[in-house]
């Protein structure tokens, strides 16, 4: 017998706005029956766990252990510019001349994520 990951938790201030950021993020939608005010909200990934936000009393202290690492379908650069336009704030820049690489961003409540290189970044790579 084996186990399945059936959702993704972050502890979060205000589960609703930040479930809201996460789904721009990742275009996908929010629990039907989610509302404003909500203490627990979901976002509907298209496949896999969902990404579930609890409302909690204490904040956020120290790095994350565990974060979310994104694979735009655009370019790396292209998707932390409109990141950053949700919202996002930057961390840290972990890119290489070489395309290899990530940049480290925090969502509204200060949860850090990676952006990896993206399909396209990856694609210009390919050698036929």
């Amino acid at each position: 017998m084996v186990s399945i990951v059936q959702n993704v938790a972050v502890d979060c201030a205000d589960a609703y706005e930040l479930a809201r950021f996460w789904s721009s993020v990742t275009g996908r939608p929010l629990h039907p029956d989610v509302k404003p005010g909500d203490r627990e909200t979901l976002v509907l990934l298209a496949e896999g766990p969902v990404l579930y936000f609890n409302q909690v009393p204490e904040p956020k202290t120290i790095k994350n252990r565990i974060h979310l690492c994104l694979r735009p379908r655009t370019t790396r650069d292209q998707e932390v510019e409109r990141l950053l336009g949700l919202g996002a704030t930057f961390v840290a820049d972990h890119r290489e001349a070489d395309g290899s690489g990530w940049a480290i961003l925090a969502d509204p409540e200060g949860n850090e994520f990676c952006v990896l290189r993206g399909d396209c970044d990856l694609a210009a790579t390919e050698t036929p």
